[in-house]
């Protein structure tokens, strides 16, 4: 790969880093592990943000919000000082939008500097870090992520099941700033409440989970490259996670994430026999957890909110329909009624909304598309959306040819970012943060490892 080329296409991310450029350039081995370091930081930081904000360090919860932005800016610094932050139009435009942002935002929006730089964090510092893992991580990398990934797993679903049987005013429920009401949401059923996890909110423990699917489908197809009791207690683990999270949007990303599997099997037929046997031992797990008390209390919460929220809101058409579809046509709909350089940068986000007014987010809708359209204005708003779109489209037409030689790594990864990327509410940090991690991974997964024998590997 060219680090200054311009394209997102599986050739470009299928080849290591040009080292001659890199020696040019005066790269060393260490400064290329320094900038891993600040993305696992990152990465560690998204799972354990929440836990710092609710029990290690609750009197810092506030500041604690953006731990992970100063990390996100040293990396993208670091990269750019070596020249490892590719070239290319969605990038250039992002970070032209992110400035003409700030600037409408204080002259013809809300007037407020601080919140229009906290908006425009996004696409400055945020949506660079994307171009800078797909640079700098390999897939050797993103196998690495994955298994540290699979024993999280684990714990998570302990820490949520004694969550999900705990009252609210246990410690390990404790909410942001040590909250003594608790940190569950009360949109569960049966008096359950939906755990958060190790995160600020629910929405956290979901998008972990929905994360970790793409992982677990891709190793019982890859087998010898994780250790087999971990990949079943891992299998397990987001198995029981699913009742546990009272969440339908869970349950219909794991569904996502299953359906592109059976698409990837129909392309290599030779990984048919190891899905049966995934199959299998899912099944027989599913018969040992539906037989305990413990499962059967999850799967009754769940189950009874799956129905009452069919009712109200439909099935796959309420969550990804009205949800994906309806955001989408809403923000275009909408735009005409909005000043042409719209509300101001930031004023969607909680943090913004909470310092112009004191209220989280003001009025703007939640709706991704509709925010963006909101803050920046028709034009502003409407080409950032178009910016992610393509991206999005790109990575997945590079995903979907390493699908046909074989490589089920990014393809299963795309099955997460399929909702995230394009439309995810990175307005939220914990929502950002995934989206990030994700989109990276999924241009590192592309990559071929460096060579052994390289210096600057």
């Amino acid at each position: 790969m060219v680090l200054d080329g311009a394209a997102l296409t599986a050739g470009d991310y299928s080849e290591s880093i040009n080292y001659e450029v890199l020696k040019s350039r005066a790269i060393t081995a260490k400064s290329i592990r320094l900038i891993k370091y600040g993305i696992w930081a990152y990465f560690l930081l998204l799972i354990f943000e929440g836990a710092l904000r609710k029990w290690v360090l609750p009197g810092l919860s506030t500041p604690l919000l953006i731990i992970r932005d100063p990390v996100a800016l040293w990396v993208v610094f670091k990269a750019l000082q070596r020249g490892l932050v590719p070239k290319n139009g969605y990038l250039t435009g992002m970070v032209i939008i992110g400035f003409i942002g700030i600037l409408t935002a204080v002259l013809f929006g809300h007037g407020n500097l601080f919140v229009a730089i906290y908006g425009a964090r996004i696409f400055l510092v945020h949506f660079p870090l994307i171009f800078v893992i797909g640079s700098v991580f390999n897939r050797d990398d993103v196998i690495k992520v994955a298994k540290v990934t699979l024993w999280l797993t684990i714990m998570m679903t302990v820490l949520i099941a004694l969550q999900f049987y705990s009252p609210q005013s246990a410690w390990v429920n404790r909410g942001i700033g040590g909250d003594s009401e608790g940190g569950g949401f009360n949109g569960g059923a049966l008096g359950f409440f939906r755990p958060p996890g190790t995160f600020s909110f629910t929405n956290g423990n979901v998008l972990y989970f929905s994360y970790v699917a793409p992982f677990v489908f891709y190793f019982w197809l890859n087998t010898k490259k994780v250790n087999k009791l971990l990949l079943i207690g891992a299998s397990i683990a987001l198995l029981a996670a699913i009742p546990l999270s009272i969440s339908r949007s869970l349950f219909f990303q794991v569904a996502i994430s299953l359906i592109f599997l059976m698409l990837g099997i129909s392309r290599k037929p030779e990984y048919l026999g190891k899905m049966i046997m995934a199959v299998i031992a899912v099944f027989v797990a599913f018969t040992i957890l539906g037989n305990t008390q413990f499962f059967q209390t999850s799967t009754e919460a769940f189950s009874v909110r799956f129905e009452s929220a069919n009712e109200s809101e439909g099935g796959l058409k309420g969550v990804l329909g009205d949800r994906f579809i309806g955001g989408m046509l809403q923000a275009f709909s909408s735009s005409s009624d909005l000043p042409f350089f719209g509300k101001g940068l930031g004023m969607g986000t909680s943090v913004g909304g909470m310092l112009l007014s004191g209220q989280p987010g003001l009025t703007i809708t939640e709706d991704e598309w509709g925010r963006t359209v909101a803050e920046l204005g028709p034009i502003l708003g409407i080409a950032a959306i178009l910016l992610r779109v393509s991206m999005f489209l790109k990575i997945a037409l590079a995903c979907y040819k390493k699908l046909a030689l074989g490589d089920m790594l990014p393809w299963m990864l795309l099955s997460f970012a399929c909702l995230n990327l394009p439309q995810g509410q990175w307005a939220q940090p914990t929502a950002l943060g995934f989206g990030v991690v994700i989109a990276g991974l999924m241009l590192a997964s592309l990559r071929a490892p460096a060579p052994v024998d390289n210096e600057y590997s």
